[in-house]
């Protein structure tokens, strides 16, 4: 008899078929978070030319990426609800006009303030991108594609990002602020007349069932339903504990560690920027096959890479002398590369755990995860840094903190998520064996 599959990765009746068609559509709201991506990290190529143009120290930059992951990751729920009742297309039309507005806004700031207005934008509808994306693949692939999708889509995501280390940054310094933020905002617009002509949220014949009776007592059920599930909760933990290193260095304060703290100049500083982008995508590739072929993998590979971060940090803030050796930063770069995939495995926990009904917020409490973590080590860091003259050393412990808090979380759940999908693996052949022929 060959071993048992878990629920969350096999065929089930009435799974969407993929296919071409599939990918096709796919492929369209992949690539509007694609650009989100661009647009969210640009600031960590712009941290120094932004400190420079709005004249602020490192608390006050810090509050750019701050706010706009505090908008971020506030919006994560109600946008998991909305694409649980409106669908994707609607959702994903919201969140592009909003964060191309916010590219824009921040192309043609004045002043620190309306900046600042304009990442929140941002933040807003970047939020709206990557839940949907995920629903978006539910409905067209079939269950057992669902780890490899999220990788995918992660690795989107990552593609982004290098696109910001590469294009961005280069633009910034050849043709200047405002032209290069503006010039970038009309990829917005391309993806936006994609997805209004083309995307759609699901394939026919597997439309959804009818949305129930809305309300403030619907949205608690359905809030409180997703939060009991052990999965969630741990899924909600190992995003929060995986992703923030990464996302921390890349979104504002890698490129001034690089250049400030280790000397480097700009260029170098930017390669080692494009080598977690890379390595991302190579982890990615290997952790979506890993998964989607050995369920059990899943925590192994979450804490073999947290574990794997906090020794890389912690040998190159503790090295003797002024500046770590170049091939200690470049394993730390590789290493920090691994930390958006271990993240996608944080909705492997919780994909499984909930309906189909409740796949958007259930995802969205999950996302909500490394955002929350990020935006804490971000504002961390800037106040250590002011309070101890810009002492890197100190201000980056902050990331040993948050994650020893949410490894204890994630040892403390492991087993009742386990025994619940257990549970219904069991309860899934039963209800399979009393189907009639």
């Amino acid at each position: 008899m060959s071993p048992a599959r878990p629920l969350g990765n096999t065929t089930r009746p009435g799974d969407p078929p993929g296919g071409r068609r599939a990918v096709a559509v796919w492929g369209i709201g992949v690539s509007v978070y694609f650009v989100a991506v661009i647009f969210r990290t640009s600031l960590g190529v712009a941290g120094l030319d932004a400190a420079d143009r709005f004249q602020v120290n490192a608390s006050a930059l810090s509050t750019f990426s701050i706010l706009q992951l505090l908008v971020y990751a506030g919006m994560q729920i109600p946008v998991g609800l909305l694409v649980d009742r409106l669908g994707t297309k609607k959702v994903l039309g919201i969140g592009v006009v909003l964060f191309t507005a916010g590219q824009l806004g921040f192309a043609l700031s004045p002043t620190y303030g309306t900046a600042l207005a304009s990442r929140a934008l941002l933040g807003c509808g970047d939020a709206m991108t990557f839940i949907s994306v995920l629903r978006l693949g539910t409905r067209w692939f079939p269950a057992r594609r669902g780890p490899m999708v999220a990788q995918f889509a992660g690795l989107a995501g990552m593609a982004g990002n290098l696109v910001s280390t590469l294009v961005l940054a280069r633009l910034l310094h050849g043709v200047g602020w405002t032209a290069a933020f503006a010039g970038s905002s009309l990829a917005g617009v391309v993806v936006l007349v994609l997805l209004v002509l083309f995307l759609k949220d699901h394939p026919e014949g597997h439309e959804p069932e009818p949305f129930p009776h809305q309300g403030a007592a619907y949205v608690r059920r359905q809030i409180a339903a997703s939060w009991r599930e052990p999965g969630t909760r741990l899924g909600l933990w190992v995003h929060f504990t995986t992703q923030f290193p990464a996302m921390v260095f890349l979104l504002l304060w890698g490129l001034p560690f690089l250049v400030e703290a280790q000397g480097l100049d700009r260029a170098t500083a930017g390669e080692l920027l494009t080598l977690v982008v890379l390595s991302n995508m190579a982890v990615g590739l290997v952790y979506g096959q890993v998964v989607a072929r050995h369920h059990g993998a899943r925590l192994p590979l979450a804490l073999g890479t947290v574990g794997a971060t906090a020794l890389l940090w912690a040998a190159t803030l503790a090295y003797p002398g002024d500046h770590a050796p170049m091939w200690l930063l470049v394993v730390l770069c590789v290493v920090l590369g691994a930390c958006g995939p271990a993240s996608m495995i944080g909705f492997d926990f919780a994909r499984p755990a909930n309906p189909p009904e409740r796949q958007g917020t259930a995802s969205g409490i999950t996302n909500m995860g490394g955002f929350v973590a990020s935006m804490t080590t971000l504002f961390a860091i800037g106040v250590l840094l002011d309070a101890t003259g810009d002492d890197y050393r100190a201000a980056f412990s902050a990331v040993f903190v948050l994650q020893a808090v949410g490894v204890s979380q994630i040892l403390r759940l492991r087993r009742r998520a386990a025994r619940r999908e257990r549970e219904r693996l069991v309860a899934s052949r039963v209800s399979t064996v009393h189907v009639p022929a």
